[in-house]
């Protein structure tokens, strides 16, 4: 029985041996959206290279057409994206030795004024085989759990930066929107970075607002599901999965004005993605 329970504590640990800091920083990119740079996380399916990050860091090269909707008169938006560059850096020995620089395509997006601020992005061609890995529990990793974060810090300059804390509220309503909050340390630059459960790595959020160092909000997966399932872009959650792309819908129309009216309140400085020159 003693041998049973012993095998039982340690068992946790031995599922996820292989996980280590410079595997989530291998996950981590800085992407260039005209002058703007933030951060994004590496999903790899079926041999393609996706990105997951956050709505506000491609903005800058979204093409807005509004719309009117003949039925019910309601003022639409939809958005054209220009081509944004993600910069992948290399270290070997203990010393950054280059980058690697690709062109990527926004196939997913939703605003942070009137949606969820998250998008996905596609590389034109793979620059690895490695990928994040969603957290898959049945409940919610709450308050006190201890987290990673890993993001481009200041940008490019600080890419791949690596800090540690807790979740330290979960459940924030703000704009009819759920958050989840961590201490993990971020800077400007953080924006689409992952909040990433420090003992098994796995992927619990998306880094998009915050109010100082150690307080920001991160999108959940159980919000992320939401939008992919809406997107019809639920293969990111799948591994091993085959893409559709044929089905994905790059963006919801969305309202005109955010519900409410224009003011969105102190937490809408999204001060994790400034333009970074």
């Amino acid at each position: 029985m003693l041998k049973t329970i012993i095998f039982a504590l340690f068992l946790p640990h031995l599922l996820f041996a292989n996980f280590s800091p410079e595997k989530l920083q291998n996950l981590s990119v800085t992407v260039h959206a005209g002058g703007a740079q933030g951060s994004g996380v590496i999903i790899t399916r079926d041999g393609k290279n996706y990105i997951l990050t956050a709505g506000h860091v491609v903005d800058g090269v979204r093409k807005v057409t509004k719309m009117l909707n003949n039925v019910t008169g309601e003022s639409l938006r939809q958005s054209k994206f220009e081509p944004v560059k993600v910069v992948r850096e290399i270290v070997r020995d203990g010393r950054s030795i280059g980058k690697t620089t690709i062109e990527a395509e926004v196939i997913a997006f939703s605003s942070a004024e009137y949606g969820d601020d998250l998008a996905l992005l596609k590389l034109r061609d793979p620059i690895t085989t490695e990928s994040a890995v969603f957290y898959k529990g049945s409940g919610i990793p709450g308050t006190g759990t201890a987290v990673s974060h890993v993001g481009s810090f200041l940008g490019q300059e600080g890419s791949n930066s690596f800090s540690e804390g807790k979740v330290s509220q979960i459940g924030r309503t703000l704009y009819d929107h759920v958050f989840d909050q961590s201490s993990a340390t971020a800077f400007p630059g953080s924006s689409g970075g992952g909040i990433f459960n420090a003992e098994t790595g796995e992927y619990i959020g998306t880094l998009v607002r915050g109010a100082g160092e150690n307080f920001n909000l991160y999108v959940p997966v159980r919000r992320l599901k939401d939008w992919a399932k809406r997107h019809n872009i639920e293969f990111i959650f799948e591994e091993g999965s085959k893409p559709d792309e044929s089905k994905v819908i790059l963006e919801g129309l969305e309202p005109d004005e955010p519900p409410g009216g224009s003011s969105r309140g102190p937490y809408s400085t999204r001060i994790f993605m400034p333009e970074v020159q």
